[in-house]
């Protein structure tokens, strides 16, 4: 490694030759699927390659219009990689916002550039919170410390010094320092470190699409077999072998689901591109479901409940000091920790600077909650007083806790006989300092909306709970009087009792956070953490959806769900509501797919046994699959629907489905039991009146779907039923039927289409009295 001036870093010619010599480091990994992948992903499906092999069985019975299921199956995947190309690029933009920057000394001039701009040997000037995007080494340094349990897995923050190495990945939890850069791209600890790796990490799936991949699972193993007994049965029935494929395609066509997988993975893209516009950056698209059904939100004060700019607001000395002794001290004192936080700058922007010098530097952790310098005239900290004295004095504890109540961030300056992490000696308390947080402006109206949601507000910060507490009530979170300070209880501490007992949380260290988050998950609870430093990671990694702001630390957003660009909390509600439509509205449409499945798998295994031919072709099913599933199901999934989350998918799926299946397959069973036995009428007849009866029961489940109806729905319906009675009626050729204005056959199917509706309300009646009712539905 070269030794780089630390007052002039690389000039551009150096970084020019770096660049030429492949010595640049590499951008940050994309949040979303490369278009190839999108591509890939969409058309080599499992359903796909069963399409494509019963299109090929189609083909060679040279009834070419029976391959129209092809056509739906290709419009449906283009639908689908369209959205997700689009929302890709929406999602990119946001992201391209929300990527950390760092700063580099180049030329003797500092510039600010992204993780890809950064080559060998260039030097970057890190402070608290900034995470290591290549390896490095100190230069330059007063002291800081680093957590390093991206790597290790351990959250103990190390202390490093001059000359220390510091590995990509770790970032810093306390201080400043000038490092220079040793390993870039993939010959850096973290690229190595992943190479190595066989798999990736699995992330948190959907539930929802875990639950559509088992009922996808069953059907794999049922409809090849299934597919191939059918086939057997008919040859064996003395059917042509044409009509036995057609009949066997057909039923394979109705078990396959093939557009509800499609339509949950379009409805979370599109929900990330909707987020996009309203500057929330989402990390992963099963996030959106798990906020959904967050009912725990755990809050941090600063950045949330309050708007984080904070500005001091008075000094009050003690024990024989003054305001003109103490304004110099914490002026000076605060520039040489070099701490660039909100509760730093507040000082800074309001203390004058008397030029000091530090001979060494004991920057603020969010573990020991203060930070202090040895200067000329002695030893300061400045902090928590809980924290930085054995016992508070009474009278002082007092005034504390009269501050605190009144809304202020209490912070102590003090002289101390040591400077350690661990032991300051003799410590003499010489004044307070009084810091103000402003409420946010939509507080009230944000936390009242969650209420009325059912999600739990609680509060967990490190400042005083009394102070906190106050704020929280101002903001009108409840409960907000049920307060703990967590810094007097003693070990071990029972934090399953915590949770049930309190709301508000002071004095809270970053191990405690993420105690507190396993408590509420422990209780079977879903916990969405909001945070922004680098006292949150733990709890942000622990919890179900981690919430971070973007002018907080890079450690914080890089391991968060979600990342508000404005830093406004208030764009969670559209987030919540996002998770929330999504997943209402697929299951309710989920319904639709499953009942061609559920009635294609009955009749399937119903004609294995019958000498009568399958009662559908291939081109039958397209105008019910398209007119009472397809279409309607895309419009509906984009519905406003942000009532709470049932938790109930399946019981959702088959209150609906499994009526319209039991409707379907009987009016089948009477079709070709009476029509074609009794009444005598042809296969081309009863297949037709099995298309008509069916079609009807979908229109019927879809407006049982579409409740609550509106102009807009009852529009949708109407233009479905309107298309489905032209293809019917006067394209019957197009679709294997025979005509529906031959007046003996209307006999018959217009008594069967006027029962459609009692018939289903009847059937569904009775499964919810004798069999719904008795299931206990996860």
């Amino acid at each position: 490694m070269a030794q780089t001036n630390t007052q002039v870093g690389l000039t551009a010619a150096e970084v020019q030759a770096r660049i030429q010599a492949g010595q640049q480091n590499e951008p940050a990994p994309a949040l979303t699927r490369s278009v190839k992948q999108i591509f890939r992903d969409n058309l080599l499906t499992w359903f796909n390659l069963i399409n494509l092999i019963l299109g090929g069985l189609v083909f060679i019975t040279g009834s070419y219009k029976n391959l129209l299921f092809l056509g739906v199956a290709i419009v449906s995947t283009g639908i689908g990689i369209f959205q997700e190309i689009r929302s890709k690029r929406q999602v990119d933009k946001m992201s391209l916002l929300s990527e950390a920057t760092y700063r580099v000394k180049r030329d003797g001039q500092v510039a600010t550039m992204h993780q890809d701009g950064i080559v060998q040997d260039d030097l970057l000037l890190v402070s608290r919170g900034d995470q290591l995007p290549v390896d490095a080494v100190i230069l330059e340094t007063a002291g800081i410390e680093v957590d390093e349990s991206q790597i290790t897995g351990e959250a103990t923050a190390i202390a490093k010094a001059n000359g220390d190495a510091l590995v990509s990945g770790s970032f810093l939890v306390s201080g400043q320092a000038v490092v220079q850069v040793t390993a870039v791209g993939h010959k850096s600890f973290i690229s190595q470190l992943s190479s190595e790796a066989s798999t990736a990490t699995a992330t948190n799936s959907s539930q929802l699409l875990k639950t559509i991949n088992r009922i996808i699972k069953v059907l794999t193993i049922v409809i090849l077999p299934l597919g191939a007994i059918l086939m057997i049965s008919r040859l064996m029935g003395h059917s042509n072998l044409n009509q036995a494929i057609l009949g066997t395609v057909a039923a394979m066509v109705g078990m396959i689901p093939e557009g509800l997988v499609l339509l949950t993975s379009v409805s979370l893209a599109v929900s990330a591109m909707n987020l996009a516009r309203k500057r929330v950056l989402v990390r992963e698209l099963p996030s959106i479901e798990r906020l959904a059904r967050v009912d725990v939100l755990c809050l941090d004060k600063t950045g949330t409940i309050t708007s984080g700019q904070l500005k001091l607001t008075q000094i009050v000395p003690l024990n024989g000091t003054s305001v003109e002794q103490l304004r110099p001290l914490l002026g000076g004192l605060v520039r040489v920790i070099g701490d660039d936080n909100e509760t730093a700058q507040a000082l800074k922007n309001a203390l004058p600077d008397p030029g000091w010098t530090a001979t060494r530097v004991m920057p603020f952790s969010s573990a020991r909650k203060w930070s202090g310098a040895v200067l000329p005239q002695g030893n300061f900290v400045m902090g928590a007083p809980e924290f930085m004295l054995k016992r508070v004095p009474a009278d002082v504890a007092k005034q504390m806790t009269t501050y605190a109540q009144s809304g202020y961030r209490v912070l102590g300056v003090a002289q101390t006989t040591q400077l350690e992490a661990d032991d300051l000696g003799e410590v003499t308390l010489m004044g307070l300092v009084l810091i103000e947080d402003e409420l946010r402006p939509n507080a009230q109206t944000t936390f009242q909306y969650f209420k009325n949601q059912d999600v739990a507000l609680k509060v967990i910060s490190g400042d005083n709970p009394v102070t906190v507490a106050n704020i929280a009530q101002r903001a009108g979170i409840d409960g907000s009087e049920r307060l703990v300070d967590m810094s007097q209880l003693a070990a071990p501490i029972d934090y399953d009792e915590l949770v049930a007992t309190y709301t508000v949380f002071g004095r809270v260290t970053p191990t405690q956070k993420k105690q507190l988050v396993i408590a509420w998950q422990r209780a079977g609870h879903t916990v969405a953490m909001t945070g922004d430093g680098v006292n949150d990671i733990l709890a942000l990694r622990q919890a179900d959806c981690g919430i971070a702001m973007a002018g907080g630390s890079e450690a914080a957003k890089s391991i968060a769900d979600f990342v508000l660009v404005n830093a406004n909390f208030d764009a969670m509600l559209s987030v919540l509501n996002e998770g929330r439509r999504v997943i209402n509205n697929i299951e309710r449409v989920a319904s639709l797919y499953l009942i061609k499945t559920m009635y294609s798998v009955v009749l399937s295994l119903i004609f294995i046994f019958m000498a009568s031919g399958y009662p559908f072709q291939p081109i039958q099913l397209t105008p019910i699959s398209t007119l009472t599933v397809g279409i309607p199901s895309f419009f509906l999934a984009l519905e406003p629907n942000y009532q709470r989350i049932t938790g109930q998918f399946m019981k959702q799926v088959m209150v609906i489905a499994l009526p319209a299946a039991i409707c379907v397959v009987t009016y089948i069973m009477l079709i070709f039991g009476v029509g074609g036995g009794e009444l005598g009428l042809s296969y081309a007849q009863t297949s037709t009146l099995s298309v008509l009866l069916t079609g009807a029961v979908c229109f019927v489940a879809l407006l049982m779907v579409a409740r609550p109806l509106n102009r807009l729905k009852i529009g949708l319906v109407v233009a479905m039923a309107v298309c489905f009675a032209v293809a019917v009626l006067f394209m019957g050729k197009l679709f294997s039927l025979v005509s529906l204005f031959d007046w003996q056959l209307a006999l018959y199917y217009l008594p069967l289409l006027v029962t459609v509706y009692p018939f289903f309300y009847l059937v569904q009646e009775l499964l919810g009295k004798r069999v719904f009712a008795k299931i206990k539905w996860r």
